[in-house]
């Protein structure tokens, strides 16, 4: 089954699961599709399986709290970074729920967290002006950047360079084997004061580059040029919150949530917006993200739903 506007356009809620006391601040799918993990303000992280539709499990981390959840290469372990206590990276076993390593370093809170798509590299953004290189075999910091401002990053599909946005007003490419020699590649936006990068993600095609923000606009550049091609607006967030935006798998579309519990979708390529979907969420999505191998997405608020086609193209 190919993605298509009319296919988009069929998509509703086919599940919705009430695990969570508080909002869902940032979940990830496995990369065969076959599970997500969400991380939640109530402290809490719950697997879920897509393949039955169900949630499978719930872990807490009570002390430190948990954001930003990535899932590893090895089964069964994820990466998170912590809103509690400290700003320390987190690396545990989900088998058994127990910790296999700490990455302390940053000293303010980590806002940025990508997993090399090839490898056990991962790289860090904080509000501490820095972006960290780590590998999970290691609790030593192996890279480490000053910047001039607050960074959002993100690993291309290859995992050979990585993009760094900086001050909500320029993106810096790196190559991963030379980053110490600086950018290849800077490109200069023009900088909105009305709203703050909070993500940047790049299509799976490694054409494209998404920039989310905390307002009402959202932008895709050409990651090899730097031009913005287009720019999204027209949902709701008035209230400055941290919207995820995401790329559909094959890199035709482009979709995010929004404060009043619908999502939006626009083709990436021409600009134009296909579909309005409602999730009937009680509060904004805050976090969104398609199937990697199935057709299916994912949106939460403090719930989470799953999302399926209801006609066969």
């Amino acid at each position: 089954m190919k993605l298509t506007d009319n296919v988009l356009r069929s998509f509703r809620v086919a599940k919705v699961f009430r695990e969570n006391t508080d909002k869902i601040n940032c979940f990830d799918f496995c990369s065969n599709g076959e599970a997500i993990i969400s991380s939640s303000d109530d402290d809490s992280l719950v697997l879920y399986d897509c393949q039955e539709g169900k949630p499978k499990r719930t872990l807490y981390s009570k002390k430190y709290g948990v954001d930003l959840i990535r899932y590893t290469h090895a089964a069964n372990t994820v990466v998170y970074s912590s809103n509690k206590i400290d700003d320390t990276i987190r690396y545990l076993s989900l088998h058994d729920n127990k910790y296999i390593r700490y990455f302390p370093g940053h000293n303010k809170r980590v806002t940025s967290l990508s997993m090399s798509p090839v490898d056990d590299t991962f790289i860090s953004g904080s509000l501490d002006k820095t972006i960290r290189l780590w590998d999970l075999r290691s609790p030593n910091c192996q890279g480490l950047m000053h910047l001039q401002g607050k960074p959002v990053c993100s690993f291309d599909p290859e995992g050979l360079i990585f993009a760094a946005g900086i001050n909500s007003e320029m993106v810096k490419l790196y190559d991963l084997r030379s980053f110490d020699k600086g950018p290849f590649a800077t490109f200069k936006l023009q900088y909105d004061p009305t709203c703050e990068w909070t993500g940047l993600k790049f299509s799976n095609d490694g054409k494209l580059i998404l920039l989310s923000t905390n307002g009402g606009a959202l932008r895709i550049l050409d990651a090899f040029k730097g031009a913005v091609l287009h720019s999204f607006g027209g949902y709701n967030n008035s209230k400055g919150v941290t919207l995820e935006a995401s790329f559909t798998p094959d890199s035709q579309f482009v979709m995010i949530g929004s404060e009043d519990g619908k999502i939006h979708v626009w083709n990436a390529e021409s600009g134009m917006k296909v579909a309005l979907l409602d999730g009937k969420h009680t509060g904004p999505i805050t976090c969104l993200q398609f199937n990697p191998k199935f057709m299916t997405f994912a949106s939460a608020c403090s719930n989470m739903a799953f999302w399926l086609p209801t006609i066969d193209d």
